[in-house]
């Protein structure tokens, strides 16, 4: 086996709660003990190590969708920008996510081809369709350890609490993307300035927190553990805040972009900004990033969603949503820890250890996570050239940004 060694670099663990600068030896994505049969030297001085990411949503787009990304080339990208472990919500088309079989099959292949630790979330309904239970069991049985209806809407609350029920007795974590369709209707960006000017349908931000207090209620009801993913607004933190504090099991992710992008960037009819849930207010982005900070927002994830560049070539309610955010990940990260948002073990934390505990994944992912070489000053343009994944559809596109992955290493 070869051993890499990395002189005076910046460990940052979060398993040992440890920052410090070290030479270390890594083998087969392992750190192990100092040793002279050595392949490879790297100069570590001011460059991180940190821990392999876990991302808790990002899509890949195959099966069916391969024109956007397939597991080959999103796996890829996530591999080599720090990522091991991608969660992928249940809306591939055609929807395999209530076949307990085919999604071991999809698990197995993102190995194969990726290279990465794909983990599915079932569908909560029958082929999404908000109407009636999904074989919940079955998609246990196949690996799957939480469910949701992704974006699509249920066909009554009484749907939604006998899923509940149903998933509280098998012990899954039922993942919801918070959205009132009553009121998002075909609303495609925040309700705000920039909107009204550009004359777009909106998706107030109402939508998502009576979604949440619905939900909320619905959990504390059943028992049953849930997980918030993709927070848009700063009110979904006070009521996921309030539920945490009653003592209910919930947890709850912010995308990366929500922390960083507004809805400023839609002027002009951006398409490359156009993401559901929708780019926020500034105001909203300020409390989304002190609900990380304090903790009531319990990690950060990437948002994934590679697109072909004809997806972006339409009138922007048209465009399809999604913004590929794998390249772009660690730059952002760095950035708020340049901002000071973070310590540098802190954003580490929120994207590595935190996801794995709100996974229910933490013995599983240190068995399996490698170690990933960050350059935390490196300046790179994010251009078509440079992006991995296959999707080039980023508002960061031609953009000068800082921090990147230098190497993964794993299994």
């Amino acid at each position: 086996m070869t051993v890499v060694k990395i002189e005076n670099v910046r460990v940052l663990d979060p398993i040992h709660q440890t920052d410090a600068v070290q030479t270390v030896y890594i083998e087969n994505g392992k750190l192990v003990a100092e040793t002279a049969n050595v392949t490879e030297t790297i100069d570590g001085q001011s460059k991180w190590l940190m821990p392999t990411m876990v991302d808790l949503c990002a899509r890949l787009r195959e099966p069916g969708q391969q024109q956007h990304g397939t597991l080959k080339s999103e796996g890829r990208a996530a591999r080599e920008n720090g990522i091991l472990h991608v969660f992928t919500p249940p809306d591939s088309k055609p929807i395999v996510q209530d076949n307990g079989a085919l999604i071991h099959g999809l698990m197995e292949k993102a190995m194969l081809d990726g290279g990465i630790y794909l983990e599915v979330i079932g569908a909560q309904t029958q082929g999404l369709q908000g109407k009636q239970p999904a074989n919940m069991a079955g998609l246990k049985k196949g690996g799957c350890t939480a469910v949701s209806n992704a974006s699509a809407p249920f066909a009554d609350d009484d749907v939604v609490l006998r899923t509940l029920e149903y998933a509280a007795g098998l012990g899954m974590t039922v993942v919801f993307y918070a959205e009132e369709p009553q009121i998002a209707k075909d609303g495609c960006v925040h309700e705000g300035f920039v909107a009204s000017r550009q004359g777009l349908p909106t998706i107030p931000a109402i939508a998502e927190t009576i979604a949440i207090a619905k939900y909320l209620l619905m959990i504390e009801a059943t028992g049953v553990r849930a997980h918030f993913g993709l927070l848009s607004t700063g009110a979904s933190v006070d009521l996921i805040k309030i539920a945490k504090d009653k003592g209910l099991p919930v947890t709850c992710d912010v995308a990366m972009h929500q922390l960083h992008l507004t809805d400023q960037l839609i002027d002009g009819f951006n398409s490359l900004a156009h993401v559901r849930p929708p780019l926020r207010a500034e105001s909203d982005k300020e409390l989304l990033r002190q609900g990380v900070k304090s903790g009531v927002i319990d990690a950060i994830c990437t948002h994934h969603e590679p697109l072909s560049s004809s997806a972006k070539l339409a009138p922007f309610a048209e465009t399809q949503p999604g913004i590929t955010a794998f390249d772009t990940y660690v730059a952002f990260g760095v950035q708020l820890v340049r901002e000071g948002l973070f310590s540098p073990l802190e954003w580490v934390e929120k994207v590595t250890i935190a996801p794995a505990t709100v996974a229910n994944m933490l013995e599983r992912w240190t068995a399996e996570a490698g170690w990933v070489l960050v350059d935390p000053e490196l300046d790179w343009i994010v251009n078509k050239d440079n992006i991995l994944s296959q999707g080039k559809n980023t508002p960061l596109i031609n953009q000068v940004v800082k921090g990147k992955v230098i190497k993964t290493f794993a299994a």
